[in-house]
C-alpha cells in the first residue's frame, strides 16, 4: 500500500489532470471519494459555524462543501460516504512554530504524536541538530520529514552557534553561505528560523544582517525571538516579521504595530514556555485584531506532546476570551496564511489538501484526516497509519550515532577556594522563569563543600564540551535548585548541546555523566547511587529511536523522579542553563557568560583581591 504523503510530496501529473477531476466533483459530474456527511463545519475564512453540512473529497483534496444530503442529488456513487452525526469537522491544524528536538522525538515519530492532536501541518527550526552536527544533522532531519505523514517545513536554522565561540563550543557553524545552500536545495525550507542573536542584530553585526538577506533575496520571510520593547523597532527594521517571544500584551501590541507576526505560545502552565495568557490581552484588553496573529507550541516533550499540542492551545485561547472559531483559525489558517500556503492548508476552499479533524463539543480532536486519509479513528491511529510508522521510518545514519565524544571525563566539583572569597552563582528565580539570576555569596573559610552547600542552599552545576573539540569543562554553582542528592545530566544543553549535569556530590555527578555517554546521549537522573531514570538519545545527542508512545513513558518517568528529587527547575528548563542569550548569567564549557554583556566570569574572586 503506498505511502501516505505530507504536503511537499504530494504528486498531481499533470496538473490540469488534478483541477479537472475536481471540478468534475464538485459540478456533480463524477464521484468524490469521500463524502463527510451531517457534520457542523467550522469555516476558518468567516469564523463561522456552518450547519448540517457535507465535505466532498476527491484525490486527498477538498472538492466541495455542500449542505449535508447534497451528494445523493448529482446521481452519482461516491466511494465512501460517513456521517459525523452533528460533529464539528474543521482543517486540520497548523503549528507555526516549534522544534522537533525538544519532543526527543525524529520527525516520523513526531508524525504520530501531531495527528492524534489534529496537527497536520508544522513549521519547524532545526537547530539543535544544527548546533550538533551542523549541514548534515539538519538534512537528516530534512530526510526524515519527507517519510513523515506529516506536512513538515524547515525555518533553516538562523543562529547557529547562538553566541560567539569565546562563549561556548557548538558542533555546527551555520555561514550565510551554508544557509544560503539550504533553501536553494530544500524546497521544504520556506523561511528563516528564529533570529536569537536580537542585540547583534539590532546592533548592526554584518553576519546577522547576511544571514537575513540569504532569505529576504529569495522572497522568504524572516522568524523571530526578540526579548525587551527596546529592541522592537531596530528587529523589525532589520527585517524580521514573526516572533513567538511575545511575553505580555504591552510587548505583543508594540510588535503588531510594527509589523511583525505575533505567535502566542502555549505550554503546560508549570513550564517557562506559557506565554499565551499575558500576551493575549493585547486582543482581549487593547483591542488588537487578530489577524496577524497565530498560537503555537515551540517546545514540547513527548509526554507534554500528547497532553498539550497545539489544540490545547487553541482551547487555552478559548479559555482566554477568544471565539471559539477565531482561536481556531489562529491555530490553522493564521498559520498557512503567514507562510503564504492559505491557497493549500487551513481552510475546506475548493482545491485545498483535505487535512481535516473531527471535533466534539469541547473541540477536543476525536479522528483525524491526512490528505483524505483517516489516520486517527476515535482518539486512535488507524492501522494504515500504524504500518507506516512501522514499515517506512527513515533511519538516521551511522554517524549521528556518533555525536557524543567524551574520550575522558574530568574533575565535576570545582576545588575549594583558597580562602574566604565571593562566588558568582546562577540563581533560578523561579519554576516558571527561564530567565537565570546572577547572585554573589560571600563564602566564608571552609574545608568542606557539603557545609557550604548546605549552607547556602546550592548545588554543583559543570558543563563538559561534548563535540570533540577542545574537552572542556566549566564549574558553577547553582542556588535554589533543591537538589539535595543524587545527580541529574543531560546532552541536550541549549543551544550548543554539550552536557550539563548537576548534583552534590562527585560520584553521582559522574554516573550521570558516564550513563549519558554510554547511551550515546540522554537526560538522567541518579538517586540512591543508581540510574532512576533515563531517556536515551542516541542520535546527536537529542532523540531517541523508538516510537512515540515509548519516549513518551520515558520522559513520564523521568519527570516523576526529577520532581522527588526535589528539583525546582523542570528538566527543560535545566537543559537551557547553557543557553547564553537569555538573562541574567549562563554557564557554557567556557564559563560562566553574563547576559546581555556576555562578559565571561571567574567562579570565586578571593576577598581582598583586586577583583574584591
Amino acid at each position: 500500500m503506498q505511502d501516505i504523503q505530507p504536503l511537499t510530496r504530494f504528486s498531481v501529473s499533470p496538473l490540469h489532470t488534478m483541477t479537472r477531476q475536481l471540478a468534475a466533483v464538485a459540478s456533480g459530474r463524477a464521484a468524490p471519494d469521500l463524502v463527510l456527511t451531517g457534520a457542523r463545519v467550522l469555516s476558518t475564512y468567516s469564523d463561522r459555524m456552518l450547519t448540517d453540512r457535507e465535505l466532498w473529497i476527491s484525490g486527498g483534496r477538498i472538492a466541495a462543501l455542500r449542505p449535508a444530503g447534497s451528494w445523493r442529488a448529482t446521481g452519482q456513487t461516491p466511494g465512501e460516504v460517513r456521517d459525523m452525526q452533528g460533529g464539528i469537522l474543521a482543517p486540520g491544524l497548523v503549528d507555526p512554530h516549534l522544534h522537533i528536538e525538544s519532543s526527543m522525538m525524529t520527525a516520523c515519530a513526531y508524525a504520530e504524536a501531531a495527528l492524534l492532536n489534529g496537527t497536520t501541518t508544522i513549521f519547524c527550526d532545526s537547530h539543535e541538530i544544527g548546533n550538533v552536527a551542523d549541514v548534515a544533522g539538519i538534512e537528516w532531519m530534512l530526510e526524515d520529514a519527507r517519510h513523515a505523514p506529516l506536512n513538515v517545513f524547515l525555518t533553516v536554522p538562523s543562529t547557529v552557534p547562538a553566541t560567539s565561540p569565546q562563549c561556548e563550543t557548538a558542533g555546527g557553524d551555520l555561514t550565510p553561505e551554508k544557509i544560503g545552500a539550504l533553501f536553494d536545495r530544500w524546497p521544504e525550507a520556506v523561511a528563516l528560523g528564529e533570529k536569537m542573536d536580537f542585540v547583534p542584530l539590532c546592533h548592526g553585526d554584518d553576519r546577522s544582517h547576511a544571514i537575513v538577506a540569504e532569505s529576504l533575496k529569495r522572497g522568504h520571510p524572516v522568524s523571530g525571538h526578540v526579548f525587551g520593547r527596546e529592541f522592537v523597532a531596530a528587529y523589525a527594521a532589520s527585517g524580521v516579521t514573526d516572533t513567538h517571544e511575545a511575553i505580555t500584551g504591552e510587548i505583543a501590541d508594540d510588535l503588531l504595530e510594527a509589523g511583525v507576526w505575533i505567535f502566542l505560545r502555549g505550554g503546560p502552565p508549570t513550564t517557562p514556555w506559557h506565554s499565551l495568557p499575558e500576551a493575549i490581552k493585547t486582543i482581549t484588553e487593547m483591542g488588537a485584531d487578530p489577524k496577524r496573529i497565530c498560537v503555537c507550541t515551540d517546545d514540547r516533550d513527548a509526554d507534554d506532546l500528547s497532553l498539550f499540542g497545539q489544540d490545547w492551545v487553541v482551547r487555552q485561547a478559548i479559555m482566554a476570551g477568544i471565539r471559539t472559531e477565531t482561536a481556531w483559525s489562529m491555530g490553522s489558517l493564521h498559520g498557512a496564511t503567514r507562510f503564504g500556503m492559505d491557497n493549500e492548508i487551513g481552510g475546506f476552499g475548493g482545491g485545498r489538501r483535505a487535512d481535516l479533524v473531527l471535533l466534539d463539543d469541547a473541540m477536543e480532536v476525536q479522528d483525524t484526516w491526512y490528505g483524505g486519509r483517516h489516520v486517527v479513528s476515535d482518539r486512535k491511529i488507524t492501522p494504515v497509519l500504524d504500518r507506516q510508522f512501522s514499515e517506512s521510518r527513515y533511519r538516521y545514519p551511522e554517524a549521528a550515532y556518533r555525536t557524543v565524544i567524551l574520550p575522558e571525563i574530568g574533575e565535576l566539583i570545582p576545588s575549594l577556594p583558597d580562602g574566604p572569597c565571593h562566588a558568582n552563582v546562577i540563581g533560578i528565580s523561579g519554576p516558571g522563569d527561564i530567565a537565570l539570576l546572577h547572585e554573589v555569596i560571600a563564602l566564608e573559610e571552609a574545608r568542606n563543600w557539603d557545609v557550604l552547600l548546605e549552607k547556602h542552599d546550592l548545588c554543583f552545576v559543570t558543563v563538559l564540551e561534548r563535540h570533540g573539540r577542545n574537552g572542556g569543562v566549566a564549574h558553577g554553582l547553582l542556588r535554589g535548585f533543591g537538589l539535595t542528592e543524587g545527580a541529574v545530566a543531560s546532552s541536550v544543553g541549549h543551544d550548543a548541546h554539550n552536557i550539563i549535569v548537576a548534583g552534590r556530590n562527585e560520584a553521582d555527578m559522574r554516573l550521570a555523566v558516564e550513563t549519558v555517554r554510554d547511551s550515546r546521549g540522554g537526560v538522567v537522573v541518579i538517586s540512591d547511587n543508581k540510574v532512576s531514570a533515563l531517556v536515551p538519545l542516541p542520535i546527536a545527542g537529542l532523540l531517541s529511536d523508538e516510537r512515540a508512545g515509548i519516549v513518551a513513558q520515558q520522559t513520564e518517568k523521568l519527570k516523576q523522579v526529577w520532581s522527588e528529587l526535589g528539583c525546582t527547575l523542570p528538566y527543560m528548563g535545566f537543559n537551557l542553563i547553557p543557553l547564553s542569550v537569555i538573562p541574567d548569567i549562563r554557564i557554557t564549557d567556557k564559563g560562566l557568560i553574563t547576559v546581555p554583556a556576555m562578559e565571561q566570569l571567574p567562579l570565586f574572586v578571593l576577598m581582598n583581591s583586586k577583583h574584591d
